[in-house]
C-alpha cells in the first residue's frame, strides 16, 4: 500500500530546500541546475544532509503536544480570543470536525517527515560507505515515529514505504488499516534497534533505547501487553537510563540530555522564525505560546497564554507533591510570594483564563531565543522520559497480572518525587500516577482514550467518535474523495 505524502507542493518544496541547500536561500544552487532528486545520494555527506532533513520535521511536535493536552481535561486552549487559532478551541470544546487547521498541520507535517525518511530509504543502495547502516536505521526510526503519530491521531492512514509518489498517483491510494500501519512501525523499530548504538555522540539522534521504548509504546497502544512489558524491561535492564534526583530540574535548558532522557526533540534559540510558517521554526514554539500574556516581572517572560492548565489538573495533586508546582504555575500565588508583588503585572486573554500556566514548557528569562522570541525557545521537548518508560512498563505488567512488578515501578516514580507509595488496586490508579508525573507533556488525551476514561473525564466526548480525530477534509478532497471519513465526523 502507498500513501500520498508528496502531493503537497509546499511540503515537497520545503523538503527539497532542507535536504539540498540547508535552507541557506531557497533558490541558491551552485553550480546552477546540476543538483536534483534523481542525482542525489552520491556521497556519504548527501545521506547525512538528507537525514538532517528527516529529523527536521520533529520540530513540529509542539502541535501534537498542544492538541493531546487541550483535548483532554488537563488544559484549555486559551490565547488572545476564541477566534485566535480556532482549531484549538474546537478541540477544547469537542466540536472539531474535518475543517481544522491544527489537525491538518499534524497530518501534513508528519507525512512530510515520512516523505523525507522514505527518500533516504528509496536510495539506500546507491553507494556503500561506513556508517550507512546507522543512517538507514535512524531513517527507519523516524518513519516509525511519524507513522505512530498519525495512527494514534487518525487511525487508518495511507501507507507508503521506501518510495515517493506523484500527485496524480496519490488520488488512487486508499487508507491502510491501522493494524498494517502498526506492523510497519514494529518492523522499522525492530530493524532500527538492532543497529543503533546505545549512546549517540550527537544530541537528539535516535538510539537503541529510544527505538526499543517507542516499540514498547506501539505494542502498548495495541494492547500487546506481553510484548510491551518485554521491550520496556529491556530498556530498564540496559542500565542506560536513570531518574534524576530533583523533578524540578527536568525541564530546564541547563539540564537537558540528562540520564532520564530517552529521546528529545532538539531546539535552538539561535535562529528566528515567523508565524507564517510554524513548521519552519528551529526553536520550540511551545514556551512562547504558553507564556504569561503581557507579563512584567521576574523569572518568566511574556507570552501568548495558550494551553492553560485547568483547576481540575491542579486539584489532582496532593499539595505536598512537588510535581504540582513544577507542572502548574499558579500565577497569582506566585506574584503574592514575591518581594514586590505590586510591581508585577500580566494580562488575561479573551480565549480563556484559569489562573494557571504550563510551568514545564514556559518562557523563562535566560531561556529566550532571538526575535521573534515567542517562536525561538531553545527548550527541548522531552518525547520519551525514563519515568514514562517505567510507568508504561508498570501498565504492561499490571495488565499482564503482575501487580507486584507494577507496584515497584510506580514506587520508584513516587520516591523520586518524595511522596509515599500508593497502592495500585485498579488500572485507574496507575493512570492517575501517569497524569501526575507526565501532565502537560502530550500524553493525557491518549491515556484517557486507552484507559476508557475519556467519556467521564472530557466534557463533550462522544464514545465511538472522539477516540480518533477526523481526517482533514481538504486532504480527502486532494486524494480524489476516495477516503472515507472517521466515524461520526
Amino acid at each position: 500500500m502507498k500513501n500520498r505524502t508528496t502531493q503537497f507542493l509546499s511540503a515537497s518544496l520545503l523538503s527539497i530546500c532542507l535536504v539540498f541547500t540547508g535552507c541557506e536561500k531557497f533558490l541558491t544552487v551552485n553550480p546552477p541546475y546540476t543538483q536534483d532528486a534523481e542525482n542525489y545520494f552520491q556521497t556519504p555527506e548527501e545521506y547525512e544532509k538528507a537525514l538532517v532533513g528527516a529529523y527536521d520535521l520533529l520540530q513540529s511536535s509542539f502541535m501534537a503536544v498542544w492538541i493531546s493536552e487541550i483535548a483532554s481535561d488537563n488544559t484549555i486552549a486559551g490565547g488572545e480570543s476564541v477566534n485566535d487559532t480556532q482549531g484549538l478551541h474546537q478541540l477544547d470544546l469537542m466540536t472539531h470536525g474535518g475543517v481544522n487547521a491544527e489537525l491538518r498541520n499534524v497530518f501534513r507535517w508528519n507525512y512530510a517527515g515520512i516523505t523525507r525518511a522514505n527518500f533516504i530509504l528509496e536510495n539506500k543502495d546507491n553507494i556503500e560507505f561506513t556508517g550507512k547502516d546507522k543512517i538507514i536505521a535512524e531513517a527507519k526510526f523516524l518513519r516509525a515515529f511519524y507513522y505512530f503519530e498519525l495512527v494514534k491521531f487518525f487511525g487508518d492512514v495511507p501507507l507508503i514505504i521506501d518510495e515517493r509518489i506523484g500527485a496524480q498517483e496519490a488520488t488512487t491510494i486508499p487508507r491502510t488499516p491501522s493494524s498494517e500501519i502498526y506492523a510497519q512501525i514494529e518492523q522499522d523499530l525492530l530493524d532500527a534497534s538492532a543497529v543503533l548504538d546505545a549512546v549517540s555522540l550527537v544530541k537528539g539522534k535516535a538510539t537503541k533505547g529510544a527505538a526499543m521504548a517507542l516499540l514498547g509504546k506501539a505494542y502498548l497502544y495495541q494492547s500487546k501487553f506481553v510484548e510491551a512489558a518485554n521491550k520496556f524491561d529491556e530498556v530498564i535492564s540496559s542500565g542506560s537510563y536513570s531518574l534524576i534526583s530533583d523533578y524540578n530540574d527536568l525541564f530546564s535548558v541547563a539540564n537537558e540530555n540528562n540520564s532520564e532522557t530517552v529521546f528529545d526533540v532538539e531546539y535552538s534559540g539561535a535562529e528566528g522564525g515567523g508565524y507564517g510558517c510554524l513548521v519552519c521554526l528551529e526553536g520550540n514554539a511551545g514556551p512562547g505560546f504558553q507564556g504569561i500574556r503581557q507579563y512584567e516581572g521576574p523569572i518568566y517572560g511574556d507570552g501568548n497564554s495558550y494551553n492553560l492548565p485547568t483547576q481540575n489538573l491542579y486539584d489532582a495533586f496532593d499539595p505536598a507533591d512537588p510535581r504540582r508546582d513544577a507542572t502548574v504555575l499558579d500565577i497569582d500565588a506566585f506574584i503574592a510570594a514575591q518581594p514586590n508583588p505590586e510591581s508585577i503585572s500580566y494580562g488575561i486573554g479573551a480565549g480563556g483564563h484559569t489562573g494557571f500556566y504550563n510551568n514545564k514548557y514556559i518562557k523563562r528569562q535566560g531561556e529566550i531565543g532571538l526575535p521573534d522570541n515567542d517562536l525561538t525557545s531553545p527548550v527541548n521537548y522531552r518525547v520519551i522520559r525514563y519515568a514514562d518508560v517505567l510507568l508504561m512498563a508498570a501498565e504492561a505488567h499490571f495488565r499482564n497480572g503482575n501487580s507486584a512488578e507494577a507496584q515497584g515501578l510506580v514506587d520508584q516514580i513516587r520516591l523520586r518525587a518524595g511522596m509515599a507509595p500508593v497502592a495500585l488496586n485498579t488500572i485507574e490508579d496507575l493512570y492517575n500516577e501517569r497524569r501526575l508525573e507526565l501532565a502537560c507533556e502530550g500524553h493525557r488525551f491518549f491515556d484517557l482514550v486507552r484507559s476508557g476514561q475519556a467519556e467521564s473525564s472530557i466534557e463533550g466526548f462522544q464514545p465511538g467518535k472522539h477516540e480518533l480525530f477526523p481526517i482533514p477534509t481538504l486532504e480527502i478532497d486532494l486524494a480524489g474523495g476516495n477516503w472515507s471519513q472517521n466515524n461520526g465526523y
